[in-house]
């Protein structure tokens, strides 16, 4: 293992804590009384108190140091006195174990009495300290000069992302995120059980992936002998717990779906899904924009919320339109009585990429998807989609050709998707059967027949209407985030690259092209500052190990980092 000067340093500190008989890691339980945040709330002059935390800066200067701790509620500072903590001839404690073999980072537990500095700053003086972790790898540390700029950021979002939990410590309001995604559960929770419905658990690992359109991830159950699939919806689980009584169920469910990834998509996802029986959609979007709005509150206090560039306010009501409607009027093409081949032909004159793999319901979701989801900004619902989109969605009471089915639009993409639930038996099946053929045609999203689920139907299921909501891209919209691993705290990632050695050359030129992305080939040449022969031995080395690449363009060269 490679390892930093300051990485070997640290490990010196951690034998010399040892030699004096400190053990750096105790085992023991630390008796914190109070948090950072308490103490500024309810100061007392001269109160004692102990807190615990960890060391994230300090300045030094002879037997006294001003240092700051931090803990899961903020920041306090805090005032190291060598006479107050060595009381006696021996000052080893602070000496030694405080200003040489302590480091930022590390954590420490402190016993001290309340004051406030002369420029009113509430403090803790420290009585004494102990060492509860040594950190041997050292947090980065963001510095801001007079004019406000600055340096060290810890900001790479691959970084971030891999390495949360060094994000969580040096970039607080990271973690604002995570308590506010928090609130959005504990307010859906608060809302259903307040209506008396009921949360359960349904398996993640299932025989037949049922529920959605959706490529599954698959593994195999060696004792069984049988392959099995990881849950891409809780729909069809959760119907049968309304088979069997249960008159309003809901679960947050962890989801997977073997597909793309993006700023929107990741493989692992959560969504809630509820379901309540005697109800229909027409009720459930009454249901879903209340709960809508009651969320946006608790999370920030307001019904408003930014996103991007976009203002969104989710006060009830919302709009309603049919999907039908919304086609029609941005691309004039009125879907109703329509083939299948006459769809695929309007959706090629719009443009949009279509293959023969696409029955009738893929063809009208690509052209809403293309040409009129992405203009609802504001909470709208979309209205009775076409039957062949909705296999497991009751057919319309007034056209048969349309499911009683809504999704709920937001800055463009939909938040939730609710049905008045199908429960005939005969008719689940011939839908099912409708997917099977569409399997047979090479389309791997189509959903497996389930028949212990039409056996359920089969004892009788009540009128129901279930709504799904996506979690992750609800908690987005609230926090104003664009991408959903700012809201996952460990999203999915490509392998980690293994570090490589670049020579002072290769390092010089890396690190400009790092830095813009994309330069052409005589402006980085002119930044590098090198020779013509340590240019080309750099060039050539960061070619070798697939970091670089040039591409010709009409007028010259450009460099930019391999993917």
């Amino acid at each position: 293992m490679q390892l930093t000067e300051q990485e070997l340093v640290r490990r010196e500190k951690l034998k010399s804590l040892r030699d004096l008989g400190i053990n750096p890691y105790p085992a023991a339980l630390f008796p914190v009384d109070h948090t950072s945040e308490d103490i500024k709330q309810k100061f007392e002059e001269g109160k004692k108190v102990i807190i615990a935390g960890r060391l994230m800066s300090r300045r030094i200067q002879g037997k006294a140091s001003f240092a700051e701790l931090q803990d899961s509620n903020g920041r306090i500072q805090v005032y190291f006195n060598r006479d107050e903590i060595c009381t006696g001839d021996d000052k080893t404690k602070y000496n030694d174990i405080y200003k040489k073999l302590l480091d930022i980072g590390d954590f420490i537990g402190i016993e001290g009495e309340l004051f406030t500095t002369q420029v009113g700053e509430k403090t803790v003086m420290v009585k004494d300290f102990t060492l509860l972790s040594k950190t041997l790898k050292p947090l980065p540390q963001p510095r801001t000069d007079a004019d406000g700029k600055v340096y060290d950021a810890f900001t790479d979002p691959e970084l971030r992302y891999r390495q949360r939990y060094v994000d969580l410590v040096v970039n607080p309001h990271v973690k604002d995120v995570f308590i506010k995604r928090t609130k959005l559960f504990n307010a859906m929770r608060d809302f259903f059980n307040s209506k008396g419905y009921f949360e359960v658990e349904t398996p993640i690992l299932q025989p037949i992936p049922g529920g959605a359109s959706a490529r599954p991830f698959i593994t195999h159950h060696n004792s069984l002998d049988i392959p099995l699939y990881m849950r891409i919806a809780n729909e069809l689980y959760l119907k049968r717990l309304i088979v069997g009584g249960f008159e309003g169920v809901y679960e947050f469910s962890k989801n997977f779906r073997n597909e793309g990834m993006d700023r929107t998509h990741n493989p692992e996802f959560t969504a809630m899904e509820i379901y309540v029986a005697y109800k229909d959609y027409n009720w459930m979007m009454e249901f879903t924009e209340n709960l809508v709005e009651h969320c946006a509150i608790a999370v920030n206090g307001t019904t408003d919320a930014t996103f991007g560039e976009h203002k969104i306010n989710f006060k009830t009501p919302y709009a309603r339109v049919t999907m039908t409607d919304s086609i029609k009027h941005f691309t004039g093409f009125d879907i109703t009585g329509k083939t299948e081949e006459e769809i695929r032909e309007a959706a090629k004159g719009m443009g949009i990429e279509v293959d023969d793999t696409m029955g009738k319901g893929k063809l009208i979701d690509e052209i809403f998807g293309e040409k009129c989801e992405g203009n609802y900004i504001q909470p709208t619902f979309i209205t009775d989609y076409p039957k062949e989109m909705s296999p497991l969605c009751k057919e319309h009471r007034d056209n048969p050709d349309l499911t009683e089915r809504f999704e709920l639009m937001v800055c463009g993409k939909e938040i939730a998707n609710a049905y008045s639930e199908l429960n005939d038996p005969i008719d689940q099946r011939e839908r099912f059967e409708a997917q099977l053929k569409l399997s047979e045609k090479g389309d791997d999203e189509a959903m497996f027949i389930d028949n212990d689920f039409i056996r359920a139907l089969e004892y009788g299921m009540p009128p129901t209407s279930g709504m799904g909501i996506g979690m992750d891209r609800l908690i987005m919209y609230l926090t104003n985030n664009q991408s959903i691993q700012e809201v996952l705290f460990f999203p999915q990632m490509r392998p980690e690259k293994k570090a490589v050695e670049l020579n002072d050359n290769e390092k010089a030129i890396f690190e400009i092209i790092k830095k813009e992305q994309r330069m052409e080939l005589a402006d980085l040449k002119t930044a590098s500052g090198l020779s013509n022969k340590a240019w080309d031995k750099g060039m050539k080395g960061l070619s070798k190990l697939g970091l670089t690449k040039v591409t010709k363009t009409e007028d010259s060269l450009l460099v930019e980092l391999a993917e």
